[in-house]
């Protein structure tokens, strides 16, 4: 972690802090896989709405966490850490508790755990893939923010702000989208081609109808809300927080139809556009990084997602459309 630090030019001032909150979170990274494999199990059996409550109420939990770990407890930026690997932790009994309450059929005997080749081939598939698209995503955030490091403190503050209600407000959107991949998964199994259709037109209609009303929301609340989550009264952290709100809130609409596409294609079995899609948006950022935040400083990093996310969902629609074409040519 000290190395990689380094690498991604982190201000000696907050070097420490850093340091310290990386650590934890990558001392915890199990708690994250088990609420991941709780909440995907949930959904995987039609259940999407609990897991979605879950990750807001945990969302909430971990903000009342950081303030409480901050400001009381006096722990720093650890304590953000320790807030989420905590909030995290209580996700992750409540979607077990859900399974063992409600939904027995997870919960595996001994017959369960005998081997099976081709299903370990379909998973191991299935999971190499995400998972090197995940990284993908991983490293390009990681050059990207190289750098917004070189912006100086302040840039940095208001960024983590900004991100921080990107995530809360993005959960809707990115639970949905999850949701979408085992829906077209079920519906592919039933072969009911004309359903998928129809749920991806819907999930697309829903996710251009919150980002307009998010959007009215933010252009008049972005300063105000940057100030509650970051505690600071720094002009030039409540301007460029509240600029990078304004510029990427209403570019959700592009970023929940990529979502919603994504895990449409991957529902359907599809490994590598997907990957193709990660690609994109890791390159996109090595440009960014290299020769537009350079010259157009943060400004330059409020339209970089925005710009490859169109890029993205171009690239996802041309491939949805062509999957999806001999489907429509049989109704």
């Amino acid at each position: 972690m000290p190395s990689l630090l380094t690498l991604l030019k982190t201000p000696r001032i907050i070097y420490n802090d850093s340091l310290n909150y990386i650590r934890c979170i990558s001392a915890f990274l199990i708690i994250t896989m088990f609420y991941n494999l709780g909440a995907g199990m949930l959904r995987a059996i039609g259940d999407s709405l609990r897991p979605l409550i879950v990750l807001f109420c945990s969302s909430i939990i971990n903000i009342a966490l950081d303030i409480f770990c901050i400001t009381i407890l006096d722990m720093g930026v650890l304590g953000a850490g320790v807030a989420t690997v905590i909030a995290q932790g209580i996700s992750t009994i409540i979607c077990f508790f859900l399974i063992w309450k409600d939904a027995k059929i997870l919960i595996p005997k001994k017959e369960h755990f005998h081997m099976e080749s081709s299903m370990i081939n379909d998973l191991l598939g299935q999971g190499f893939s995400m998972g090197f698209m995940f990284s993908i995503v991983s490293i390009g955030t990681i050059i990207l923010q190289t750098g917004i490091n070189g912006l100086g403190t302040q840039i940095i503050a208001a960024h983590t702000a900004a991100r921080k209600l990107m995530s809360l407000l993005g959960l809707p959107l990115s639970t949905l989208a999850a949701s979408m991949a085992t829906f077209v998964s079920q519906n592919k199994g039933a072969q009911n081609y004309t359903r998928i259709i129809k749920g991806v037109r819907m999930a697309n209609t829903c996710s251009i109808i919150y980002p307009i009303f998010l959007s009215i929301i933010i252009y008049f609340t972005a300063e105000n809300l940057v100030h509650f989550l970051s505690g600071s009264n720094n002009p030039i952290v409540l301007e460029n927080g509240a600029m990078y709100l304004k510029i990427n809130v209403p570019f959700f609409i592009v970023l929940s139809i990529l979502l919603n596409l994504r895990n449409t294609i991957q529902g359907f079995g599809y490994k590598i556009t997907p990957l193709i899609s990660s690609l994109i948006e890791f390159f996109g950022k090595i440009v960014f990084t290299l020769f537009l935040v350079p010259t157009f400083k943060y400004l330059g990093v409020c339209f970089c997602e925005p710009i490859i996310w169109c890029l993205m969902t171009s690239q996802l629609l041309f491939s949805y459309r062509r999957i999806i074409k001999p489907f429509k040519a049989q109704n």
